[in-house]
This record gives structure tokens, sequence and C-alpha cells, in this order.
């Protein structure tokens, strides 16, 4: 069996042209733009970790690398980005062409470097992950016993050196005091109006005073003060450490009781989730400045009160939709997301994450918070109940240890180096720009940009960014003169606290080649990935969707994709018939036009929290994972071949058959006619029929296997053929057959209720629309 190849490589880098254009006018010509998808932290199983301080250029500060030229005798290295010329330090006095360091060994591109941990300045302990949890109490009886459970059994699963903290909120915000464990002692804030992070010290009595605590550093690693021994000391008082909280914690969790103000009949519940979130980034502030901690909010309903606010207290006004936002007629959302614009910069520059786990019938208000929780890295869940397998296993998943850890991290920095000849657009992502200006930045700026330099608060093994570039040669370059380089570099740096609490610096130099597509296109053909260019449209659609009034993103779309195959197609003017595509770009047109049905484009159906949701995760999760996102992928099951690939469309549904659809948020396991009355009938119980109850078997096996690895835990969907459920699988599936063609269905199959356009209809207008003179 051929072993599986690794599409992100040892560098965790995919690169929608992996050979570039040497002109402005080519690059924009490819109409797809020059963009790489990169991992920070993959794990990789060859990553070398080096116990030393990484060498710089004194020029450009990039880090020496396999790229390099060195001199052994001579002992300097040439920078491959700025030429500068740098001499070994005294230690490497050793090196010689049969005694290279590890750092230019050819395969090791990525590298780790140690910058603190066992025997690196190992007098600075480690320091323990923080965990605050932030508590809506204005649910039912039921939902709160959920969430209780839910917070047992995480402070069952986290370090006992971890610091943890409880807030809970309703009509009020309750901070609990954790360090007098013989008497409960709480600090209640009004939620009718905003509070200053000042007035939040001030009334927690954290004024004027320095935390006992961390304290950042200029090279953003944090010392300890006087330690964490004391639980006398400010931290001490809300944030204890799991051990010694555990009692504590149980305690208060069993007293705890819903929010009890009065709610009128015709009203909602009086919530103040904003003051709530206020009161915990002025908590973290003050106690564990510049160090790795997590605000952990479980959200069961909309914020009705103070800042934040996103629907009234009267049940007759709705909580707002997309048509609502489209024409401006939402009071309370420019207000409530500038709220959390602003709480985003004070956690950014603390260096603290806001996760949100949300579980409720109704929108909650995740569009508002979208921007604190990707600027800061967080992560988000969106489930019905707290009681919901969605949010009970996502939520478990954030504490389990071993190899179904999410290798949560912290206070990353990342660091981008290009050759002279290239800039930075900006990047699309979990991460928050530090405004670090330079020539390496781009006029044209996309998502975080204006900077060589941004800040990811949290991190974890499958975070990854969409990073544009533009090419910007200079006069001499675009000569193309003999003597011009054939080769472009770029260099990653990051910088975090792993889950250890050790300080890491991994270092990803990469190389690509510079063609000259105005002479020949065939390398640039050769060098495109699909998946990858298919993930950033994707993602720059959706951003455009945000940011850019009265974007029509399905137009957008059509008009990029009918000039890529204008300029790469094979054809002959005026001639559909003769349109031949490159396989380079066979499967691109497919991923466009179950872009177009997506729910990243067509929002009707879903909320504006729904759509920020998907769009949140589309832009932090790895190519593989968004690739699955854009076009689900299917597996069929059946008694005369092993399982297989099927095409996503509805003439693959037969009676006989169960189909797996993976559409990365859920999961849907869908039985034939035939198969769903023979399961009824219980023949998979008789001894006769073991056959039957292993090809009943064999896909729900295959679907815990994918929900096992997967953050959110999706939602799993088991329907049968012609039940109301089998819509979770229609909806994804082309429209060959709909009901304009019953009569062409084959027995035991499907048709679908639509209008829309089927797979071979939209490529017999992309190749009418692609010849045109």
């Amino acid at each position: 069996m051929a072993e599986m190849v690794d599409p992100d490589g040892p560098d965790g880098v995919r690169m929608t042209w992996n050979s570039w254009p040497r002109s402005k006018v080519e690059a924009s010509k490819c109409v797809v733009p020059i963009a790489c998808v990169y991992s920070p932290i993959r794990p990789s199983p060859d990553l070398l970790v080096l116990p030393y301080s990484p060498l710089r250029c004194k020029s450009c500060a990039c880090i020496l690398n396999p790229h390099c030229r060195v001199d052994f005798s001579g002992k300097f290295w040439i920078c491959p980005f700025c030429l500068q010329r740098n001499s070994f330090p005294p230690h490497y006095a050793m090196i010689s062409e049969t005694n290279v360091p590890a750092e230019l060994f050819p395969q090791y591109t990525t590298i780790e470097y140690a910058l603190s941990g066992p025997g690196i300045g190992s007098d600075i302990p480690a320091p323990p992950p923080v965990f605050l949890f932030v508590v809506d109490t204005c649910v039912i009886e039921e939902e709160l016993g959920f969430v209780k459970s839910a917070l047992r059994q995480a402070l069952g699963l986290i370090p006992e050196n971890a610091l943890v903290g409880l807030i809970t909120f309703g009509t009020q915000v309750h901070v609990h005091e954790l360090g007098f464990p013989d008497l409960f002692k709480t600090y209640i804030f009004r939620g009718t109006k905003e509070i200053s992070k000042e007035q939040i010290l001030d009334q927690l009595g954290l004024a004027g005073q320095r935390a006992a605590g961390y304290q950042k550093v200029a090279a953003g690693r944090p010392v300890v003060a006087n330690g964490m021994t004391t639980a006398s000391g400010i931290v001490g008082r809300f944030l204890l450490s799991a051990a010694d909280c555990e009692y504590t914690l149980n305690s208060l969790l069993d007293e705890l009781q819903r929010d009890q103000w009065p709610v009128q009949p015709s009203n909602r519940a009086a919530r103040c989730t904003g003051v709530a979130l206020s009161a915990a980034a002025g908590l973290l502030g003050a106690c564990v400045q510049g160090t790795g901690a997590r605000i952990i909010a479980l959200v069961g309903g909309p914020c009705t009160e103070g800042p934040g606010t996103i629907v009234s207290k009267d049940l007759s006004d709705p909580v707002r939709s997309h048509k609502d936002l489209d024409k401006d007629a939402a009071p309370h959302f420019h207000k409530a997301v500038k709220f959390y614009d602003n709480l985003a910069k004070q956690l950014v520059s603390q260096g603290h994450v806001l996760d949100i786990f949300a579980s409720a019938l109704d929108q909650v208000g995740v569009a508002e918070m979208k921007v604190a929780v990707e600027r800061t890295g967080g992560l988000v869940v969106l489930a019905e109940s707290f009681g919901h397998a969605v949010f009970r296993d996502s939520f478990k998943r954030i504490f389990d240890g071993g190899e179904q850890s999410l290798g949560l991290s912290f206070n990353g920095t990342l660091d981008i180096h290009c050759s002279k000849d290239i800039k930075i657009q900006g990047i699309i992502g979990p991460c928050s720009s530090l405004e670090k200006k330079g020539p390496l930045c781009a006029d044209v700026v996309i998502g975080q940009g204006n900077t060589t330099s941004w800040k990811m608060c949290g991190l974890d093994k499958r975070t990854c960014l969409t990073v544009f570039f533009d090419v910007a040669p200079s006069e001499k370059a675009n000569s193309a003169a003999p003597g011009a380089s054939q080769q472009l570099f770029i260099q990653f740096l990051t910088t975090y606290q792993n889950p250890e609490g050790q300080m890491k610096l991994r270092v990803s130099t990469i190389t690509r080649k510079w063609v000259d597509g105005s002479t020949s296109t065939e390398e640039l053909v050769e060098g495109f990935d699909q998946e990858t260019s298919a993930v950033v449209m994707a993602r720059l659609a959706s951003l455009k969707m945000e940011v850019e009034e009265e974007f029509d993103a399905t137009r957008w779309l059509d008009r990029s994709l009918i000039r890529l195959c204008s300029r790469f197609g094979d054809y002959r003017k005026d001639d559909p018939a003769s349109f031949n595509l490159n396989p380079c770009f066979s499967i691109f047109p497919q991923f466009m036009f179950n872009l177009r049905r997506s729910q990243f484009v067509q929002v009707f159906n879903n909320s504006p929290d729904e759509t920020a949701y998907f769009r949140m995760l589309l832009n932090r999760e790895n190519v593989t994972n968004s690739v699955v996102m854009i076009q689900p992928s299917l597996i069929t099951y059946s008694f005369n071949a092993p399982p297989a690939p099927a095409l996503l469309d509805v003439a693959s549904i037969a009676a006989d058959r169960i189909l797996l659809l993976d559409a990365y948020f859920s999961i849907v396991v869908f039985h034939g006619m035939t198969i769903a009355q023979w399961r009824n009938m219980g023949y998979q119980n008789q001894p006769e029929h073991q056959a039957f109850a292993q090809l009943l078997q064999a896909p729900q096996d295959d679907s815990h296997l994918i929900i096992k690895d997967r953050f959110p835990v999706p939602r799993l969907v088991v329907c049968d053929q012609h039940g109301s459920q089998a819509r979770f699988l229609l909806a994804k599936l082309n429209p060959s057959a709909t009901y304009n063609s019953a009569q062409d269905v084959a027995p035991g199959s499907d048709v679908i209720f639509t209008d829309d356009v089927s797979l071979q209809v939209f490529f017999e207008h992309l190749q009418r629309l692609a010849v045109q003179s």
C-alpha cells in the first residue's frame, strides 16, 4: 500500500502558486492571489528542537537556515534575504564541511529553538496556564445542571498547577473570591452600565497594587515576581491552583443557582454578558498580565443589558437577521461590535484569549463577539444545548491530554521576512496586527495588514493563517538581468509558550522559484495548488462579504473563475466544444461550484451567529479540513464492494446503499430505502445476516473515527431516505436530478426539489463564457 504523503510538507506551508510570476502585471493575470496557508506550530515527528539561541543576521534579523551560503574556512555566512555577510560567533569555531550545525542541515528547513525550559534558564519556573470560567446563570435548571457537570469534569482534567477562577453572571456579575474556603466572598457588579478597567480593579481591591504573580518583560517572556506560592497574594484571592481550589469550586457549584431576578412573561432574561467579559479581562490584566490565560465563557442566550447588548428584553423584538444587517436595521449591532473590538485590544495587549461556548436555540451574539475571539486566537463552539454532544465533547477536548490534546499554546508572535521583491498584504486568521510597519508592507491591505509582526494570544497545533503577498519588483529586478536570483525566500518566525509553559521559537524558511509568465505559462501552471487556491478564495470572499458594502460574492467568484479559465484554458475562440483545462486546474471549477452553494457565500437560512461561526472555523483550519467545509466528502457502503468514495451527486443515492457524508460541521449517515426497511425488520440481529450487521456498523465506526479527530466535535445525523433529516444530505448534493427531470431518475434514487443549476449546466456556461473573444 502506498504511503500517505503529507500535503503540508515538513514546513506546514501550502501555496496557491508554487512558482511565482516576476512582475506585478503577470501576478494580476494569475487571478488567484499569491498567498500561502501556514500552520505555525503544527506537530511533526521529525521536528528538531535545539537547546540554544539562534544566530540572526545583523542587517535584517533573519535566522541562520539551510538556504544560507556558508564559508567554512572564513567562518562567515551570507543571508539569502539581504545578502549581508555575517561572522559566526566563537562557539561556532569547530564547524566545518564535515561538522555542520543542525540548523544548516538541508532537511531542517523548519527547526525549533528552546528559549526556556529544563537546563535553559531553569531557575525560572514555567508559568502555569490560567483558566477563568465565565458562566451564564440565566438558563433553565436543566441547562445549569449540564454546565455544572461539564465544569466538574473540566476540574478533574485540568493540570493540578493550573490557576482557576470563576465569574458567574445574569442580571448582575458575580466575581467569586476563592482564597477563603471557609467563607464564600463575592464581588457584585451592576450589569446595566459599562465599567472601566480601573473601576473593576478598584472594586476588587486591586487598584494601585502590582500583582504578586507574573509580569511582562520586554521580550514577551514572563518572569516570576515573588512566586505564586502564597494564597494570600493578589493572585491567590481570585485565581487558585486546581489542586487547592477543587473543594471550594465544587462547593460553589453545588450552591450555584439560576439567576434569581424575576423575568416578566413577555420579556427575555436580563443578561449582562459584556460586563462579565469586561470584569474577566480586568481581573486577568491585574493578576497575570503577560502570561498565558484563557477566559472560557459559557453563554446560554443573548446579551440584553449593558455593553454588548444585541437585542432588547422585549420578546416581540426579534434578534437581528442577515436582512436586518444588510438594511442597517439592527440598532444594537455596531455599538456591540465596537465594544468587543475595544475588549479585543485590551486582551491582545494583556496576551489573553477569549473562548466562547454558546449553547442556545436562539442566537447569543457570536457575530458581535467574533472580533474579540478571532483577534485573540480563541476557540468557538456553537451548540443547541449544554447537554448536546457537540458542546459536551468539545468542552472536554480542551482539557484532554495525550494524543487527544489540542496542544493549546499561548502568547504567540509571528514575524515574516521575505526576499526584497515581495511585500506582505496581510493575514486572514486568528491573529492581531502589532502594527510593525516597514518596507515589506504592501500598499493594499487584506485582513490584518500594515505590519510584518502579528500577535497570536492563543494558538494550537491546528491553527492556520492565510498570508497574502504582493509581487513588487524593483526597476533593476524587473529587467530580468542574467545575474538576478531565480529563487525567492520567505522565513516565518513563531515565538510561543507551549502547554508546559516553556518559550519556543519555531523557524520555517521556504524557497520557491521565480518564473517569467510572459514567455511561458507551463511552469506557472504546474505549480498551481487547486485545494489551497479554493480555500484562499473562500476566505477572501468571506472577508469581502464582511467588510465591503453591496459585495456580490457569487458574481465575484464567477468572474474570477471565467478569467482564470480564459487565461489558462486550451481552446479555439468562440468554440465551447474545443475548451480543455489542464489537469492542474481540472477540479478547481468544481470547488468554486460548491463554494458558491456553501454556507460561506449563501447566508440564506443561516443566522448571523451561524455564519460568523462557520467563517471563524474556515479561517483557522488547515487546507484539508477547509476543503471538506467547501466540498464535503461522500463515501458509499454496499454489499457489492468495499467502502469507496462517491460523487457528491444525487445520483449516488440508491435504495441498497449507505452513504457517509462528511460536511465538517456535521456527519451524516444516510440509509437507502431498502437498507432502512431491513434494519427496521431487525435482520441485523439474526445470525445468518451478520454481513448486514457489519454493513450497518461500518459507517458508524468510520463516523466516530472522524469525530474523534475533530474540534469542534461535529453533529452526527443518522437518517433514512425520504426521512425528514435526509435534508442534511440532500442540501449538499449536486442537483443533477430535480423535480423538472424526474423522468430520468434511476429506480431507488432520489430527486432534489430545487431550481439551482447542476454542475453540468454550470460547466457548460463556464466553457461558453471562457472562450468568448
